[in-house]
């Protein structure tokens, strides 16, 4: 858990499950495998790896942390909170009973804005009818190729107060979209020593597609081999829109009204 996180477009992090494992191209080069095994050596017991001796701790595989529940309820101030940058709360792991757990905390402090992202779009909805969704959470999935924009389906049947897309990696074209019933889009490049290159045809054509659907576009980078290399602009300028429930304070960041 962070109460302040680099991610350009949240505030605080939480983490109440770690771990996860690969279900598409955009996992290849996870940065959440990568920061694990920094946080294994720094000792901590919530980032062991796969191999290491049973008596170290939990491997990187899908591990639930109910002490880490209540973190939320000790921040005062307001904040969108990024809900496992370290996992993904729909992995087929994760079971019900803790996802309505992670829900009733968000429910219960509503002073906070909650982001939740997965690459589990199928389960995502396949349970949504069986959870009571929290008025201050936003739910997003991940779609790094055109493959993978069927994950938007999904998405749009969880009533979600609202549904964003996160195209981080993006690893080719998502060409024509419907974004009827999104209210925010997410792209960047990948960063790292291996990091695969963005085309400006794929940035540009998706943000022209939001702009044409009135949905509120953020760029977060170019990446490269770190995630500032490339920088931040798009043709020339920054694109830090997000939707208008960030209105409370967004430290003169463009704000955009979206269609929810």
């Amino acid at each position: 858990m962070a109460d302040k996180s680099a991610i350009e477009w949240t505030e605080a992090t939480w983490n109440p499950t770690t771990g996860c494992d690969r279900t598409s191209p955009g996992c290849d080069r996870c940065y959440a495998l990568t920061l694990s095994k920094r946080l294994k050596a720094m000792g901590s017991p919530k980032y062991q790896l796969d191999g290491d001796p049973p008596t170290s701790g939990p491997g990187f595989k899908l591990t639930l942390h109910p002490s880490s529940l209540d973190v939320p309820r000790r921040w005062g101030a307001p904040r969108l909170v990024f809900v496992n940058s370290m996992s993904d709360l729909f992995h087929d792991d994760v079971p019900l009973k803790f996802i309505e757990q992670v829900f009733d905390v968000i429910r219960e402090t509503p002073q906070h804005t909650y982001q939740v992202l997965t690459k589990r779009a199928q389960r995502l909805s396949r349970i949504a009818g069986d959870l009571d969704w929290p008025p201050n959470l936003w739910m997003g999935v991940s779609v790094e190729t055109r493959r993978y924009a069927f994950r938007i389906d999904h998405l749009c049947k969880v009533p979600a107060a609202l549904r964003f897309v996160s195209a981080e990696p993006l690893l080719g074209p998502l060409g024509e979209l419907d974004l009827a019933g999104i209210g925010w889009v997410i792209a960047g490049g990948e960063s790292g020593a291996k990091a695969r290159p963005m085309e400006l045809g794929w940035v540009t054509e998706l943000r022209d597609t939001c702009v044409s659907a009135g949905v509120a576009f953020f760029f977060k980078q170019w990446g490269g081999r770190t995630p500032k290399a490339g920088g931040r602009e798009l043709e020339g300028e920054l694109w830090d829109e997000l939707p208008v429930e960030t209105a409370r304070s967004n430290g003169g960041r463009k704000e955009l009204l979206a269609s929810v």
